[in-house]
């Protein structure tokens, strides 16, 4: 027979787990799991902010109290790194990015009938949430769901079901439509009128073959480092400019004199741009065409210390003898880490290495690499920028001794 028992952590996927090992949804610690299998709540459980959850797949964790939010984000990063036999040492304190200003998300929309049905999918399933609140995106971005709800239903094709990428860009939202066909003259007039009534930076269709633009009165740009950086459509941009600025400012304090940086898996520029200025130069390796290009022109434009290459880091990392070269090496990878790079720069003599990253169990992996060849893990910082979810992003500093 069960026994009652506390919840004593949150789990990676975001169940309540207890001492003896059972798992409860949408459970905080502190909660007291009774023998009937009713759960009591405790001093970390409050009342979820948003109507939509737990049904809407944006969220996990609105369950949880502010205090137990940080916990969970910080002792994801700490226990990836034990998990690999990392040492973390105190780690500079957890970072939550505020409500409502998330400046990126994909939203789905579907025809239910003759109504559209547009917001997040509800957790592990094809379902449609139909979105009338949202505590996570930037108001902006929520400004634009109703509007669109009522355009996407002007369609009348109850077959309807499209992507909607909303990104907050310098001179507004810019927005992408795919799975969209304007495939008449009254579509596409109501089209440009939309983006006309609501100020939109940009607004692209893809059929399948690519956004093409069809609305952007000015060149769609993003700030990064106070430099002002084509925004292509699709780039990789921080979901937060909040976090985003955690991030960098880890960045800057860590690799503060460094005369040269190696900034690998670069994006726009990113960290190139922060760090780039009175005696620092910055390479910027990126693969993505599109975002090699942008960084590119925007450092000649506005004359920054930072020279784009156009390299598949994947398929031809930089060797040891380039790395080499360099004081400090920043690398931000995708999900899957970074083995083959992260072994290059293992053989290298790299004093300082920034790694983030927003997959704590592939950073671990590589870290443990990193630390076998002679480097220790001398910073480390959570950053929970996808606010109230499992989505969890750190900034790490690693040094060798010459």
């Amino acid at each position: 027979m069960s026994t009652a028992a506390t919840i004593v952590r949150v789990a990676a996927k975001g169940e309540g787990a207890t001492a003896d090992g059972r798992y409860v949804a949408l459970s905080a610690p502190g909660d007291v799991l009774e023998a009937d299998g009713t759960l009591t709540w405790g001093p970390n459980h409050v009342e979820p902010p948003c109507r939509h959850f737990p049904a809407c797949g944006g969220c996990q964790l609105q369950h949880l109290s502010e205090a137990a939010l940080r916990d969970y984000v910080g002792g994801r990063v700490v226990g990836a790194a034990k998990g690999q036999d990392l040492e973390p040492g105190t780690p500079a304190p957890t970072h939550l990015s505020p409500p409502r200003t998330r400046r990126r998300a994909t939203l789905h929309a579907q025809a239910i009938g003759r109504r559209v049905m547009i917001g997040f999918r509800e957790g592990g399933s094809h379902k449609t949430v139909d979105m009338r609140e949202c505590h996570v995106i930037a108001p902006e971005l929520f400004a634009l769901v109703a509007p669109l709800r009522a355009l996407l239903e002007s369609w009348q094709d109850r077959k309807l079901a499209v992507d909607v990428e909303m990104t907050l860009a310098d001179q507004g939202v810019a927005l992408g439509f795919t799975g969209l066909v304007a495939d008449n003259l009254a579509r596409t007039e109501a089209l440009l009128d939309f983006a006309r009534a609501h100020g939109l930076a940009r607004l692209t269709l893809d059929a399948g073959y690519g956004p093409e633009t069809t609305w952007e009165p000015d060149p769609a740009t993003i700030t990064l480092g106070g430099t002002p950086v084509s925004l292509p459509p699709g780039a990789f941009l921080q979901a937060t400019a909040d976090g985003e600025a955690a991030l960098v400012a880890a960045a800057q304090e860590w690799l503060a004199g460094a005369a040269t940086v190696a900034d690998l898996f670069s994006g726009l520029g990113t960290f190139a741009f922060a760090l780039a200025g009175p005696g620092t130069k910055v390479l910027a390796v990126e693969a993505a065409r599109d975002a090699h290009l942008a960084c590119q022109a925007a450092a000649r434009m506005q004359s920054r210390p930072v020279h784009a290459l156009h390299r598949d880091l994947f398929r031809n990392p930089l060797r040891a003898e380039e790395l080499n070269r360099f004081a400090a090496v920043l690398l931000d990878p995708p999900r899957a880490g970074a083995r083959d790079q992260v072994a290059q720069i293992a053989a290298s003599t790299v004093a300082r290495v920034v790694y983030v990253s927003c997959n704590p169990a592939s950073w671990a992996r590589d870290a443990a690499s990193l630390v076998a060849a002679g480097y220790r893990l001398e910073g480390l910082k959570a950053v929970g920028q996808f606010r109230w979810s499992t989505h969890v992003e750190l900034a790490s500093l690693f040094v060798k001794d010459a």
